[in-house]
């Protein structure tokens, strides 16, 4: 399915805080898993654009990602449901694309009136939110909601914050996994 995603980040958050407004607000704790995924470049790489593995141990996913700009819907995304974690990455080498960067996270996703809030935690880094909505509207009413000012968001993905929030460049080091004691 291709679809722009309409999202933001809120980074550093109190989870707790987080998890108490969202019950007093009537959201719906949907899920929480462990996510594992492949980053793969094109070949020619491509500025902005990838190719992700992912697995929650449910659903396996491929799909490409393509920035196109730092705002709120500026994330295209194409992407398709696929049987095996193992099997698509071993047919993706064949195809003679090696993976440029493994990563973990631990996600919690809530629904808020249709709109899919999640409490973000990678490694080495504090946890976040994420909120994505169907459009921008969903987007920011659900921030208001959550009594979050505009001003405390950001649309940077994953590796832009790690680079520019946290000086960590996940190219130069890119197997992002939890230790042991953090599981």
């Amino acid at each position: 399915m291709s679809h722009i995603e309409y999202e933001l980040r809120v980074l550093e958050i109190d989870e707790e805080q987080i998890k108490g407004k969202l019950k007093n607000l009537g959201a719906t704790l949907v899920e929480e898993v462990f996510q594992r995924r492949y980053v793969y470049d094109f070949n020619p790489k491509k500025e902005n654009k990838w190719i992700r593995l992912r697995t929650n141990g449910k659903v396996t996913t491929l799909a490409i990602k393509n920035i196109v700009s730092t705002n709120i819907d500026g994330t295209k995304e194409l992407e398709i449901i696929v049987d095996d974690f193992d099997i698509t990455n071993k047919i993706l080498f064949e195809l003679g694309y090696k993976p440029k960067g493994f990563q973990e996270n631990k996600r919690i996703t809530y629904d808020l009136n249709g709109t899919e809030i999640d409490i973000d935690t990678w490694p080495s880094i504090p946890t976040f939110l994420e909120i994505e909505g169907k459009n921008e509207k969903e987007v920011y009413d659900t921030l208001e909601l959550l009594g979050i000012s505009k001003e405390k968001t950001t649309t940077l993905g994953v590796q832009s914050i790690y680079l520019n929030f946290y000086n960590i460049d996940i190219e130069k080091d890119p197997n992002l996994s939890f230790d042991k004691e953090e599981c």
